[in-house]
């Protein structure tokens, strides 16, 4: 049976950027959005140019994709023309070839918060959307509010709907976005709208989770007819969220009846990287993933109760709803030895490293791996330096350099313009091919100013390291998070640290001390270490 085709668009940077206190900067929006193409998403909305600094400089530095980049804005103000309307204008400038408008679909608020009549409303919603046809772009009109306002005046909200249509848009979005529309009443309104000759192929949905129920209303929008779904990676978004692709996804590709009825674009193979999809915006949120989130979650696929885990080694279907691998999750059985074997050796073949069952550094390195984590590493994300330790484990990490002290100090004066100041000083000694060497830098940006002790520590490090100093040159760090994993007197601090290179490569790692300085120092030299494997002779 021939399958139909289900369109999925993300709005994580912009719906997500509403969150509270989630911004993200260019590179990050640049970094989700390559992340989101290889996903196999149709449609990335990047922001809504002219907004805010951000938003605009990211059209300017969006990465070509495959899925179609979508500029949003709204609809024209009343008593202007679509072509002299600025905001518009600055909408169609970022160059996209989808443009989505926002516009109000409930006569409520067309009257109080527009402040117009039901009428210019519509004619605003009509003109707006014909001129981004008449510009070439294909356009998407979000139905603000359509589900209230269709529950009190379904006749206006189905006009509103229409009149996108008569404008030339290609999908008309109802949009639930207050959240408190439960799925029934979604499906209902839905039915009605295609019930009144618009056809589904031109619907999409768009919900919030202000009820928990977002990812329930829109796979009840689905089975209605609505052939576009809208959503945000991890829920991200305004309130409680939006439906959350990270379970919509896999829903939809793994589950019947869904996966029998439609298809979409995520590849299987695609698939499997949802898990460290996820978990790589929330290391770019500095956020702590959530456990028990469905499929992705750490705990997802957790078997601790000793009735789950026995029958969970019999066969893993007693107590998984999907195989965990399917979207790059592992399952996890605490006082299972032999499962936690498995799981390493599963995340060496990830990192390059063939290794044999009966190899004994395997047990090794799984003890270590749980001694470090319960001192407050994290390998989920750094796995550079899991691949590090891994590598020094089996004996197959070459030994470069050896650092014989380091030494940061940071001092605050004033400078000739009698304004205090900082200044980090890092000094660091390695050993390389039986000879030391002393590298002194101090932290200081192009206009003079202080940039921190960490900088002046990776500056130091990377300044001589004799026949390997070509293989780190091209290297740089681009991103750093503190969090602090206890509290108290104990409290110990994890710094996560991402690099790239000139190949295009982005690797993380992770240091751990009760010194901030010190686990920033121990991250570096990973990210280092980590380089130096890949593209260094080895020694001697």
């Amino acid at each position: 049976m021939m399958r139909e085709r289900l369109y999925l668009y993300d709005t994580t940077l912009r719906d997500g950027q509403q969150t509270q206190g989630v911004q993200f900067s260019v590179a990050e929006k640049v970094r989700i959005a390559e992340a989101l193409d290889a996903l196999g998403v149709d449609y990335i909305e990047g922001g809504w140019p002219g907004a805010n600094p951000t938003d605009s400089a990211f059209f300017e530095a969006a990465p070509a994709t495959r899925a179609r980049m979508t500029a949003f804005g709204m609809t024209k103000r009343a008593g202007r023309s679509a072509e002299n309307d600025d905001v518009l204008a600055r909408v169609l400038n970022a160059g996209t070839g989808t443009v989505c408008l926002v516009g109000k679909a409930h006569a409520y608020h067309v009257e109080r918060a527009l402040g117009i009549t039901r009428e210019e409303n519509l004619e605003s919603i009509r003109r707006s959307v014909a001129h981004v046809v008449a510009e070439g772009r294909e356009a998407v009109f979000d139905a603000e509010h359509f589900f209230d306002g269709h529950a009190v005046d379904p006749a206006y909200a189905r006009a509103c709907v229409a009149a996108a249509l008569e404008g030339g848009a290609r999908w008309v979005v109802l949009c639930d976005t207050n959240g408190g529309t439960l799925p029934g009443g979604i499906a209902r309104a839905v039915e009605a709208v295609i019930a009144g000759g618009v056809p589904g192929e031109r619907l999409g949905i768009h919900t919030h989770d202000d009820t928990e129920t977002a990812v329930a209303g829109s796979l009840a929008a689905v089975e209605a007819g609505v052939r576009q779904v809208q959503g945000t990676l991890n829920g991200l978004g305004e309130r409680c969220g939006n439906a959350n692709l990270t379970a919509l996804i896999p829903t939809l590709a793994l589950k019947a009846p869904w996966c029998e009825r439609f298809e979409t674009g995520v590849s299987a193979g695609a698939l499997e990287g949802l898990t460290r999809t996820s978990r790589m915006l929330d290391e770019t949120l500095n956020r702590v993933p959530r456990r028990q989130a469905a499929y992705v979650g750490a705990s997802a696929f957790a078997h601790k109760a000793g009735l789950h885990a026995s029958a969970i080694l019999k066969d893993p279907a007693t107590y998984e709803h999907v195989d965990p691998a399917r979207v790059g999750n592992a399952r996890v059985v605490p006082m299972s030895n032999q499962a936690g074997l498995s799981n390493l050796r599963g995340r060496l073949a990830e990192a390059g490293l063939e290794v044999a069952r009966d190899d004994p550094a395997l047990p090794r390195i799984l003890e270590e791996v749980k001694a470090r984590e319960a001192q407050g590493y994290s390998y989920d994300t750094a796995q550079a330096s899991f691949e590090v330790l891994a590598r020094r484990a089996l004996g197959r990490l070459p030994d470069f350099f050896e650092v014989k002290r380091y030494k940061v100090t940071v001092e605050r004066r004033k400078n000739k313009h009698d304004r205090m100041v900082s200044l980090s000083e890092a000094v660091v000694v390695v050993k390389v091919d039986g000879e030391k060497k002393l590298s002194v830098s101090e932290s200081m940006d192009a206009a003079g100013g202080d940039r921190g002790p960490v900088n002046a520590l990776a500056r130091a490090l990377a300044k001589d390291l004799g026949p390997y100093q070509p293989a780190i040159d091209d290297m740089r760090l681009v991103d750093f998070k503190v969090r602090v994993t206890q509290g108290g007197t104990e409290a110990v601090t994890r710094v996560m640290i991402d690099s790239e290179d000139g190949h295009g490569r982005r690797w993380s790692t992770v240091g751990v001390s009760a010194n901030i300085v010190d686990a920033s120092f121990e991250a570096l030299l990973d990210a280092i270490v980590w380089k130096l494997s890949r593209d260094a002779p080895a020694p001697g």
